[in-house]
C-alpha cells in the first residue's frame, strides 16, 4: 500500500487552513459570489467523480451524479449549518444521490445494505496458519519470516504492472471494503471523514480498512512471490 508521503490527497485535504478556506468560500457563495463556486468546483469536482464511480459503473452516470450534487449544493447552501465540514456535507449529498442512482440502475446497492453479516468477507483477515499455534512459547507470533519488500528491486514495487495488480486487488474486494480502502489509502481521507460520509462507526471503519488492506497485501504478496529474480546486465 502507498505510504503517507506517496498517497495522493484531496486538494482540500485535512489541514485546518483548507477547512478555513472552505468556510470563506461558502460564505462568499451565500452572497452570490460566482468566483467562490468556481473555486469549490475546481477543488472538489474530480474527487467527487472518483467517489461517485465507487457506486456507479458508468463514467457518464458518475458525471451526472456529480452534476446533480452541485445543483444540490447551490439549492441547499443556505441550509448548510457548518456542524460538519463543507467537504463532509458535500460528499454526503453525493453519496446519497449515488446510492439511489446506483440502486436504480441495478449496478450497486446502498452502503447500509452491504453491512449485513457475511457481506464483507467476514473471517480472519490473515490466514491463522501463518501464526504460531496455542501452546507454543511464541503463540500468536508469525510462524515464518516476513518477506522484506524493501529489499526487492525498486522497480518491482513501482512498476506499472504491480500498480495495476494492486488496483485489480482493490476492485475485487467486497464493496464496503473497497469503498473504505479507496477513500483512506487512495484518496487520502481521514478516518473521521470516512465515518462521517458513509455513516459508519469508527470501529466498523477500522475493521473494514484492516480487512481491505490485508486482502490487498495477500494479493500483492502472491504477485511479488511470483516475480522472477532480477538478472544482472550482460557484461561486455
Amino acid at each position: 500500500m502507498p505510504t503517507d508521503a506517496e498517497r495522493p490527497r484531496l486538494p482540500a485535504g485535512r489541514e485546518p487552513a483548507a477547512e478555513d478556506d472552505d468556510r470563506r468560500l461558502v460564505a462568499a457563495l451565500r452572497r452570490g459570489d460566482d468566483a467562490a463556486f468556481v473555486a469549490l468546483l475546481d477543488r472538489y469536482h474530480a474527487p467527487l467523480v472518483r467517489l461517485a464511480s465507487l457506486y456507479v459503473a458508468d463514467p457518464a452516470v458518475a458525471e451526472e451524479v456529480v452534476q446533480e450534487t452541485w445543483l444540490g449544493v447551490l439549492g441547499g447552501i443556505d441550509r448548510f449549518e457548518g456542524r460538519s465540514s463543507f467537504k463532509t456535507w458535500l460528499c454526503r449529498i453525493l453519496t446519497n444521490l449515488a446510492k439511489r442512482r446506483g440502486a436504480r440502475e441495478a449496478r450497486t446497492v446502498p452502503f447500509s445494505a452491504l453491512s449485513r453479516p457475511g457481506a464483507d468477507g467476514a473471517g480472519p483477515a490473515v490466514d491463522p496458519g501463518r501464526f504460531l499455534p496455542p501452546g507454543d512459547a511464541w503463540a500468536g507470533h508469525w510462524a515464518g519470516d516476513l518477506r522484506d519488500w524493501g529489499r526487492l528491486p525498486e522497480e518491482a514495487l513501482l512498476a506499472q504492472e504491480a500498480l495495476a495488480h494492486v488496483r485489480r486487488a482493490i476492485a475485487a474486494l467486497p464493496p464496503t471494503q473497497r469503498l473504505v480502502v479507496t477513500m483512506r489509502d487512495v484518496e487520502g481521507w481521514t478516518a473521521g471523514e470516512v465515518c462521517g460520509v458513509l455513516a459508519i462507526s469508527a470501529a466498523n471503519q477500522r475493521v473494514l480498512l484492516h480487512r481491505a488492506r490485508s486482502g490487498v497485501r495477500r494479493a500483492l504478496e502472491r504477485y511479488l512471490e511470483g516475480t522472477p529474480p532480477r538478472c544482472p546486465p550482460p557484461t561486455t
